[in-house]
């Protein structure tokens, strides 16, 4: 039944508005200033219309969507955080005292925080209890979570941002928190990329380089010894992923149905997005990417995903602490989009311009 009430959703995502898009780059070409010049901030507004079928996109009503679950994999040693830090941080959320609830207030942002399988008892005002189950499985012994609870997952991710659209938002963010994810990432991206785990597992939180051989051997090893179906992104979630990491897929995938942007963070976010992406390949058209992480896998994943982060800060917190930050990049390119005179309005006759916009003559080519 969840498989069927997966295919049901993803049957509803469909293509960018093109015709919007036209328009929307019509108006930018209009605007008092050389044609291209505020780079990406057009490249987003001219997005945002695809999106939305709107020229002017509203984007004043936002939030972070932070999934919170255990891993079962701590147990070898893959982390220099204790697994209680989990539930101590999803906590910490709604009483505002972490990273990206404080980046989020600064930026007007809301926080929607649920629990999808901490390793505890969790009954705090504010946390949504849609626990799976208390923690996955050690994947370095077995497969970290069955198929029907790979599917739950994605599907509690999805229903979560649909609610969170039918409640008003219209920008929304995927974050997360469970000790163990950078290695659940690295896992899954090695399984759906092919990538070496040399090549995509970094230190987390910070780890001794024995610990970190370790925890390269542990991707290596599960993804040889469970052979997750690249084909089959659930069965690559449910074998080396995390719940967390399902439901943050989910929560692309959801954003996509309602047609609404959803900002990649970091790497786990960034993994999350390249699975929803390999489920429904056309919800890769909704997202926006944040920053550019410091974990080495990330650029792996942006690669395979396809899109190119537009903030460069050496960030690696996660928890969605990028999202809050981009919105406010996309609020400039919204208001440059409604604010901004026209030649005509400007007074600027713009008839210099004509054989400029022909081609690209701003970009000095040296070779």
């Amino acid at each position: 039944m969840s498989k069927e009430k997966l295919k049901e959703y993803i049957s509803q995502i469909k293509g960018l508005d093109d015709e919007a898009a036209q328009r929307a780059q019509e108006r930018l070409d209009s605007l008092a200033k050389p044609p291209g010049s505020l780079g990406k901030l057009e490249d987003i507004a001219k997005h945002l219309s695809g999106i939305s079928g709107q020229i002017y996109y509203n984007s004043e009503k936002r939030c972070v969507i932070v999934m919170s679950s255990d891993n079962g994999v701590v147990e070898e040693g893959v982390s220099s955080t204790p697994q209680s830090v989990t539930l101590a941080q999803t906590i910490n959320f709604v009483r505002g005292l972490t990273g990206v609830a404080v980046i989020a207030k600064q930026f007007d942002t809301d926080l929607i925080v649920v629990d999808v399988g901490i390793n505890a008892d969790v009954d705090y005002p504010g946390i949504i209890n849609k626990k799976i189950r208390k923690s996955t499985w050690n994947l370095a012994k077995q497969h970290a979570m069955t198929y029907d609870e790979a599917l739950q997952a994605v599907l509690i991710g999805i229903e979560t941002a649909i609610d969170a659209v039918n409640n008003g938002y219209t920008l929304l963010g995927a974050g997360e928190m469970g000790i163990g994810n950078t290695t659940t990432s690295a896992a899954v991206l090695c399984a759906l990329t092919g990538f070496p785990a040399e090549d995509v597992v970094g230190k987390g939180g910070g780890l001794l380089e024995d610990a970190y051989r370790h925890k390269i051997d542990v991707v290596k090893n599960a993804v040889r010894d469970h052979e997750p179906d690249p084909a089959d992104p659930i069965d690559v979630l449910a074998k080396v992923g995390g719940f967390d990491l399902a439901a943050m897929a989910g929560v692309f995938l959801g954003g996509a149905i309602m047609r609404v942007p959803v900002v990649i963070d970091g790497f786990i976010s960034m993994v999350a997005a390249l699975a929803a992406a390999r489920i429904s390949p056309i919800a890769k058209e909704f997202m926006i990417a944040s920053h550019a992480s410091f974990e080495q896998g990330f650029i792996h994943a942006a690669e395979a995903l396809g899109v190119e982060p537009c903030l460069m800060m050496s960030m690696r917190l996660g928890e969605g602490s990028g999202c809050p930050i981009m919105f406010a990049v996309i609020d400039a390119a919204c208001g440059m989009m409604r604010d901004m005179a026209t030649f005509a309005e400007a007074d600027i006759n713009d008839d210099y311009l004509d054989e400029l916009r022909k081609g690209d003559h701003f970009t000095i080519n040296k070779d």
